[in-house]
């Protein structure tokens, strides 16, 4: 059967073109978080230390959130599906060459064109998914997969990372993009057949590069201050720039013509509340996996493949409880239950970081795994649908950025405080005679409790910031 939707985009296979571009918005996911487990393994090889292993993720996460506005205005100017395939080759090509990485400055740059191909094709994919499904019961269950999709990936990602480390190593977490990538470029063309462009218009590049370089020096500050002191020179320099490229990037926005981020966009209390739960959520995530990938190996001595296959129950709960969210969501309502979500990983939180240096896994880690994978699997689809709903189609392209980009500068900034409070904990403990283990340990916990209070903001916003 064929469908059209006036103006937008044409697919005859509606269903299976939502399909193919959840299984790429899942690698663009899961690669945020798939490394985690091979940090270990690949830090001995490239000969990279705790901070620079940090800077794996980061250097993914930073360029991915900060050009994602961009990619989003991109894709409504020249095409959803045509900036998607370009992002998707993009990818390809950066996989295989963090994959051949033989020094860290390599890999950082190879993950670095990660990032910025998946800000291409993260909001143009999003966008094609909201135009291919217009009716409400449609749309709600296309987000649903859509959000479930995002949780899937991160949590998967531990997982499939631990295996694949064990088995063919570090190498192979970024290998696995590229079979998957090819048959996304493959399929596409022929499910989505019409690309309509928008109108054109002038690019906001000042605005795309003052966000990202200012948010690059937000992180490196933070770094700097966990290594050095907030007093040192470097730390001062790199926090004075910040400061000066986030200002130049608000006068950049309030004086552009086509500004990045319109700022009426916010008007929209929903798509406001949308963003800022997931900018908080995306915080408290991305460190949570960081660290408790850490956690499992350097604390409790979990060899590779055993610390991915300890968030199988994780993973689990979410997909099943991601299964069930639409149907809640539409008896109790959006807020209600992202709410609940965001409550429930902030107790999920709060129980892992009592788990201590001799955690056993029944005893310790099932509990909390249980409890946070089932509170990410309906707080990432709910979130998602809260932060697109109401926006008109020709602003399709840059919700879809908007929610992507709260994510992953969410992701960035989150690994940047919690993990400098961590590295804080731990180094007092040590210059106390602590045990090493117990150390780390307690660092990790003071992480664990800090995410914990990013989702209870999250609740807090959600449940203030109301609809008019």
């Amino acid at each position: 059967m064929t469908t059209l939707i006036p103006g937008s985009t044409r697919s005859t296979r509606r269903w299976w073109a939502l399909t193919v571009l959840a299984l790429a918005q899942f690698l663009v996911v899961l690669d945020a978080s798939i490394v985690n487990i091979a940090l270990p393994s690949l830090g001995g090889r490239l000969h990279l230390d705790t901070t620079a292993l940090a800077w794996v993720i980061t250097a993914y996460v930073l360029p991915f959130g900060g050009l994602l506005l961009l990619g989003g205005r991109l894709a409504d100017r020249y095409g959803h599906r045509r900036l998607f395939l370009v992002g998707v080759a993009g990818f390809v090509a950066a996989s295989a060459l963090a994959g051949l990485s033989e020094t860290g400055g390599m890999l950082l740059a190879a993950r670095a064109v990660q990032g910025a191909s998946a800000a291409l094709l993260a909001p143009a994919s999003l966008a094609l998914v909201t135009q291919l499904f217009t009716t409400a019961s449609d749309r709600a269950k296309a987000l649903g997969v859509w959000g479930a999709v995002a949780g899937i990936g991160s949590a998967a990602g531990v997982l499939l990372g631990g295996i694949l480390t064990a088995l063919f190593g570090w190498q192979a977490v970024f290998f696995v993009n590229i079979p998957v990538g090819l048959v996304v470029l493959a399929t596409i063309p022929t499910l989505v057949t019409r690309d309509p462009r928008g109108a054109r218009q002038r690019m906001d590049v000042a605005g795309a590069a003052t966000i990202t370089t200012g948010l690059t020096a937000v992180v490196a500050a933070l770094s700097s201050a966990g290594q050095l002191g907030w007093s040192n020179p470097v730390t001062l320099t790199l926090a004075v720039a910040a400061a000066a490229l986030l200002t130049a990037f608000v006068l950049v926005e309030r004086r552009a013509e086509h500004p990045l981020v319109p700022f009426r966009f916010f008007l929209n209390r929903e798509a406001a509340t949308g963003n800022i739960v997931m900018l908080l959520a995306g915080g408290a995530t991305t460190a949570l996996f960081f660290a408790l990938s850490v956690y499992l190996q350097e604390v409790l001595h979990y060899d590779a493949l055993t610390a991915g296959i300890s968030q199988l129950p994780l993973a689990g709960a979410l997909v099943v409880v991601a299964g069930v969210v639409p149907p809640i969501v539409a008896t109790v309502g959006l807020r209600p239950t992202l709410i609940t979500a965001l409550v429930a990983l902030a107790g999920g939180l709060v129980w892992l970081a009592a788990a201590g240096p001799h955690a056993g896994f029944v005893g310790g880690l099932l509990g909390p795994s249980i409890v946070i994978g089932a509170a990410l699997g309906a707080g990432f689809i709910t979130a998602t649908q809260l932060a697109v709903d109401g926006t008109s189609a020709s602003e399709s392209g840059l919700a879809s950025g908007m929610v992507n980009t709260s994510q992953q500068i969410g992701g960035a900034l989150g690994l940047a405080v919690l993990g400098t409070l961590a590295a804080t904990r731990t180094a007092a403990e040590l210059a106390a005679d602590t045990a090493h283990v117990t150390a780390l340990s307690n660092g990790f916990s003071w992480l664990f409790i800090g995410a914990a209070a990013l989702s209870l903001l999250g609740a807090v916003a959600t449940t203030v910031i109301r609809k008019r």
